[in-house]
């Protein structure tokens, strides 16, 4: 009896399937508010790639989140993605955050130096690598929206709207988080005023 090749899936196939399914009846403005969803979440965990102690074992790490994260984007747009031209483009587009991309190199091999190193390296890493695949994850959703497919993405077309998205994360990162401490009232401060005089 022959096997319904329905039956069968690859473990890697469920995720593409569940996405692909996901995406099938999506408008564009919810295709694009998942799409950026997904970019933030990689964004993290490309930050937490970024702790790794080890150097260049971190910007391995980080440019396969990267990776992960455009045959993702690709999945919500039903773009054919390729494993090695994602990695070129990918590649092209940090070569474009020349600051960021060297500092990364940088805080990499700084995490040789004990001490010191590791410290320093462990608090601009993250920021850094973080904000890298944010840059890079927008510029693909700008890219798809418009009907592009990784064969005509040109990366020194999308180099500005790359470090403007990398300055818009670096800005968001700086921003102090809200006070989860309600605003105090002037009937809390009466209360406040009666059991301290108590």
């Amino acid at each position: 009896m022959a096997e319904d090749p329905t039956d069968s899936v690859r473990p890697d196939e469920g995720a593409e399937q569940t996405t692909a399914s996901l995406t099938k009846d999506v408008s564009q403005s919810e295709r694009e508010q998942l799409a950026a969803k997904l970019v933030n979440r990689f964004a993290l965990w490309s930050g937490a790639a970024g702790l790794i102690p080890v150097p260049v074992v971190d910007i391995v790490t980080v440019a396969g989140v990267q990776l992960q994260m455009l045959r993702r984007i690709s999945q919500i747009y039903n773009v054919s993605f390729s494993e090695n031209r994602g990695k070129a483009l990918i590649a092209s587009l940090a070569g474009s955050l020349i600051p960021a991309s060297s500092g990364l190199g940088a805080m990499s091999a700084l995490k040789a130096v004990p001490i010191f190193g590791t410290l320093t390296s462990g608090l601009v890493m993250p920021v850094l690598s973080a904000g890298a695949t944010y840059a890079i994850g927008k510029a693909f959703i700008q890219h798809f929206e418009s009907g592009g497919t990784l064969l005509d993405f040109n990366p020194p077309d999308y180099r500005e709207f790359v470090r403007t998205q990398k300055q818009m994360w670096d800005a968001r990162q700086s921003r102090p988080a809200p006070s989860a401490a309600p605003p105090e009232t002037a009937a809390g401060r009466a209360e406040d005023t009666a059991t301290a005089g108590s």
